[in-house]
């Protein structure tokens, strides 16, 4: 078996395409009205149709989980991150663990977790 994709649930499709393209390079691959495939294997999946699927309500910024990258230049990420147009809402700040590995934690536009991370 393997793992083919991972998707997130987004509120406006436009703006997280766009969100990811600037920020992490992502390209889109496939999109199927509501369901979009960027490369990287990221899956963004439109709420309307999440919620139809589910019959359920979505909880945003529930931390339940963490789309994670690796950037070697993490500083660089980071003037990219503050000069974004839209506001970014930090978890953590850029910091250095105790092991030597510095990260960045934050949440996309519909609050799915993100932490950029050097390379171990």
């Amino acid at each position: 078996m393997k793992l083919k994709n991972i998707l997130i649930v987004v509120s406006d499709m436009k703006k997280s395409i766009s969100f990811y393209k600037e920020l992490f390079g992502l390209e889109v691959i496939l999109d199927n009205d509501g369901n979009v495939i960027m490369t990287e294997g990221l899956v963004l999946q439109d709420i309307r149709y999440w919620e139809t699927f589910l019959n359920r309500a979505c909880i945003p910024r529930n931390n339940m989980s963490e789309l994670y990258f690796e950037e070697s230049d993490l500083e660089a990420f980071v003037k990219k991150l503050e000069n974004y147009h839209e506001p970014i809402a930090y978890v953590n700040t850029l910091m250095t663990h105790s092991w030597g590995q510095k990260v960045v934690r934050f949440y996309d536009p519909d609050g799915n977790l993100i932490e950029v991370g050097t390379p171990l």
